[in-house]
C-alpha cells in the first residue's frame, strides 16, 4: 500500500522538528513546508531546509506569501490604522492565517491525505491553523502530536536524541515570532502581569541618538515613497521604514487582550514599521479625509482587525469590509512628516494636494471667507435650538 502524504507546517522549531520525525518514522511520506511571511532569512531557510531531511522528509519547500499577505490583508490593515486594543498590530497573530492557506493550498495541489502542525492546546494559533484547514482543505485529516499528546519538551528532545538527530533546543527564557508586520516576543517578565521587559528581551536595539525625519509618502493610501526613494514593491517599502525605525528602537510596546480560547493574553513587541505607517497613515488622513469617512471606516476597520486576530478571515463580510475601506483611500493622497528619535516619534505635518485645511473658506481660529459674522451668529443659534427647547421645559435639569 502506498504511503500516506502529510504535509507539516515546518518552522523548524522543536514542535516541528518532533512532528516531521514521528510521522516519518511512523510510516508517513512527510512533506515539510515553511510557509514565509518576511520572518525567515535566507539563511535560516536553507537551515531549515537541510533539517527537515535530516529528520525525514521526502520533500521539503519553502513557500513565500508575503506578497500575498501584503496585497491580500496588510494593505487593508494599513487603509484602517488598525491596532487591537489601540496597541498591537496584530503582526504575526494575522500572518498564521496566511500562512495556513499556503499549507492548505499546497496539501491539495500534492493530495496529501494529512496536514499537521505544532500548536500546543492553550493558544490562539491551534484555531488559526485548524479553521483555516477545515474550509481549505476539507476533508484532510489535521493532526497535532504535540496538542493531543501534550508532549513536554524534555520528552520531544529526548525523542529527536534517541532518533539521531540533535540541535540546540534549549528552552530560552523568551519565545520569539518574527514577520514583516513584526515581532512579538512571549515568556520571561510577562509571564508577571506587574513586569515589563528589560532591554535584552528585544531583537533590536537603539544604535543612533538625536532626531531624524522620515517622509512616506502615500497614493491612494499606499505607500511609494520613502524620504524620496520611489517603491513599485511596497514590502521592500515597509522593509526599508522598519531599517530606518529599528535603528531608534521605535515600535516596542505590551499588549494585553482576550484571546480566542477566552483566557487573557499578554505578548510584547516590537514593530517599527507598523507603528510608523500607521501613524503617518492616520495623520495624512486627518487633512483628507471627511469626519464621516474618517468615523464609518474607523467602526469597519475595528471590525477587520478583530476578525484577522480571531481567525475569522474566511469570514464572507471580510471582502466587503475591504471594498469600504478601499473607497476611502481614493483621496489619501500626499506625505507624512514623523520627527524620529531614540524609543519614539512625533507626527510633524502634511503635504498633500487633497488637504481639505487648504480650502480657501477659512483658516481656523483665524479668519473666515464662505461667511459673514451675522451668519455665524444665525448658524449657532439654530444648532442650540434643541437644546434651549429641552432646557427650557426642564428647568430643574440645568448643569
Amino acid at each position: 500500500m502506498a504511503k500516506k502524504k502529510v504535509v507539516v507546517a515546518f518552522s523548524g522549531g522543536l514542535d516541528t522538528s518532533y512532528t516531521v520525525m514521528k510521522l516519518a518514522n511512523d510510516g508517513y511520506d512527510v512533506y515539510a513546508a515553511c510557509a514565509n511571511t518576511g520572518g525567515f532569512s535566507p539563511e535560516q531557510l536553507k537551515k531549515n531546509e537541510e533539517n527537515a531531511y535530516k529528520l525525514g522528509a521526502v520533500q521539503y519547500v519553502t513557500l513565500d506569501v508575503t506578497h500575498e499577505y501584503y496585497e491580500r490583508s496588510l494593505k487593508y490593515m494599513i487603509f484602517g490604522n488598525v491596532l487591537r486594543n489601540n496597541c498591537y498590530p496584530i503582526s504575526v497573530s494575522s500572518e498564521r492565517i496566511f500562512q495556513a492557506i499556503a499549507i492548505a493550498r499546497y496539501a491539495n495541489e500534492i493530495g496529501a491525505d494529512a496536514i499537521a502542525h505544532g500548536s500546543t492546546g492553550a493558544g490562539n494559533d491551534q484555531i488559526r491553523f485548524d479553521m483555516t484547514f477545515l474550509v481549505m482543505a476539507p476533508g484532510v485529516e489535521i493532526i497535532t502530536l504535540t496538542r493531543d499528546k501534550a508532549l513536554s519538551r524534555k520528552e520531544e528532545v529526548d525523542y529527536l536524541n534517541d532518533h539521531g538527530f540533535t540541535a540546540d533546543f534549549a528552552k530560552l527564557k523568551y519565545s520569539y515570532n518574527v514577520g514583516i508586520w513584526g515581532t512579538s516576543i512571549c515568556g520571561g517578565e510577562l509571564l508577571d502581569p506587574a513586569q515589563g521587559l528589560p532591554e535584552e528581551a528585544y531583537l533590536k536595539h537603539a544604535t543612533k541618538s538625536g532626531e531624524e525625519e522620515m517622509r512616506i509618502t502615500f497614493e491612494k493610501g499606499e505607500i511609494v515613497a520613502v524620504n524620496g526613494e520611489k517603491f513599485a514593491d511596497k514590502v521592500a517599502a515597509i522593509q526599508r521604514i522598519e531599517e530606518i525605525g529599528a535603528t531608534y528602537a521605535i515600535g516596542r510596546d505590551c499588549n494585553v487582550g482576550d484571546t480566542i480560547i477566552g483566557i487573557k493574553g499578554r505578548v510584547g513587541f516590537e514593530a517599527a514599521a507598523p507603528k510608523l505607517i500607521i501613524e503617518a497613515h492616520r495623520l495624512l488622513e486627518k487633512s483628507t479625509l471627511s469626519k464621516w469617512q474618517q468615523y464609518w471606516k474607523d467602526q469597519v476597520a475595528n471590525w477587520y482587525g478583530m476578525f484577522l486576530h480571531e481567525s475569522q478571515y474566511l469570514e464572507p463580510v471580510m471582502p466587503d469590509i475591504e471594498a469600504m475601506l478601499t473607497s476611502s483611500q481614493r483621496n489619501v493622497n500626499g506625505t507624512a512628516i514623523l520627527k524620529l528619535r531614540p524609543y519614539g516619534f512625533e507626527t510633524v505635518g502634511v503635504d498633500s494636494p487633497d488637504d481639505l485645511t487648504k480650502s480657501k473658506l477659512g483658516e481656523y481660529g483665524e479668519m473666515q471667507h464662505g461667511w459673514t459674522a451675522d451668519e455665524a451668529k444665525g448658524f449657532i443659534k439654530v444648532l442650540s435650538t434643541p437644546l434651549r427647547v429641552y432646557y427650557g421645559i426642564h428647568k430643574d435639569e440645568k448643569r
